[in-house]
Order: C-alpha cells, then sequence, then structure tokens
C-alpha cells in the first residue's frame, strides 16, 4: 500500500514508547512530525524585545537627545555666567563662529568689547531648553538662546532673543 502525508501525520505512536519532549515541552520534529514555523519560545522573546528596544531608540532619538539637551543647556548658562561675570572672552568663545564675526563688523571692534557694549539682558534660570537635531532653543528667565552643534560643542547663534507674537524670533545679537 503507498503511504500519503495523511497516513504519516495519523500514524499512530508505539503506546510503548513515550513521547519525547524537547526543552520547549514540544514534541522533538523528525519525519513523522510537520515542522512548525515558529521560533522556540525563548527565541521569539529575545526578538521581540529586540524590536522594542530597536523601535524605542528611534524614536527616542537613538538615545542621544538627553546628552544633547544638557549639552545645550550646559552652554546657555554657561553665556550668560560669562556675561553675568564680565568676562567677555569666554562669552566671546561660546558664540558661534559666524554670529562673533557678525558681531565684529557691525561693531567695528573686536569681539570683546563689542559684545560688552551689546548691552545684553543676564538671565540666570532656565526654563525650558528645546534640541531639534543640531540646533536648540534654551529659554531662560530674561533671555531666549538659539544654539548649535558644533564639532567643538554647542555655540549661541543669536541671543537677547524675544518673539514677536505670530513672526519669528527678534534677536539683537545674531549670526549672518
Amino acid at each position: 500500500m503507498e503511504e500519503t502525508d495523511l497516513d504519516v501525520i495519523a500514524t499512530p505512536r508505539d503506546p510503548a514508547r513515550p513521547a519525547r519532549r524537547t526543552r520547549y515541552g514540544r514534541q522533538p520534529e523528525g519525519p513523522d512530525r510537520p515542522r512548525s514555523r515558529l521560533a522556540p519560545p525563548r527565541r521569539r522573546r529575545a526578538t521581540t524585545a529586540v524590536v522594542a528596544l530597536s523601535v524605542a531608540a528611534v524614536l527616542s532619538g537613538c538615545g542621544a537627545a538627553a546628552p544633547r539637551l544638557e549639552g545645550a543647556r550646559q552652554a546657555g548658562v554657561a553665556f550668560e555666567q560669562a556675561l553675568a561675570d564680565a568676562d567677555y572672552a569666554r562669552a566671546c568663545a561660546l558664540l558661534a563662529p559666524q554670529t562673533r564675526q557678525q558681531l565684529e563688523e557691525n561693531r567695528e571692534k573686536p569681539c570683546g568689547p563689542a559684545l560688552q557694549g551689546q548691552e545684553l539682558p543676564v538671565a540666570d534660570q532656565v526654563r525650558g531648553t528645546q534640541v531639534y537635531g543640531r540646533q536648540a532653543l534654551v529659554r531662560l528667565r530674561n533671555d531666549t538662546l538659539f544654539l548649535s552643534q558644533f564639532d567643538d560643542g554647542w555655540k549661541v547663534v543669536a541671543a537677547d532673543c524675544a518673539l514677536q507674537g505670530e513672526q519669528p524670533y527678534r534677536c539683537s545679537l545674531k549670526g549672518g
């Protein structure tokens, strides 16, 4: 008699021989047992965990958002502290290259004296920080700063910025 697939699947097991189980609690695969398409439970859980962590990393900016946020906040606070201490050389070092150049051209002075004559507000308390890729907005109690991330850290692109209703921010110190 010719054997069909149904005969193989329906072939009764020898009652004298107990059914073997794998460590996952399933019967082993073999010629008399159809192959399961599911991975073992432990592997499925590991795969699910990897996928979930990958999705979380993508949604959170690969985990880099918190360090970038803190870096931008610290740069903004350092700039404001330099202004409060009248340390204009340190404040100039925290300006973006284009902002520094624009300030020097507009005032026709080196950065330090030009920044001193700018009469920027001194702010101390950070109210909020937002990071958008390599750009950041730091809101302080008396000032709003825009920063960009450069190879050597966060630099102030614009300072003394005020929201103009429906219009964009107006900043007294900004780069070209």
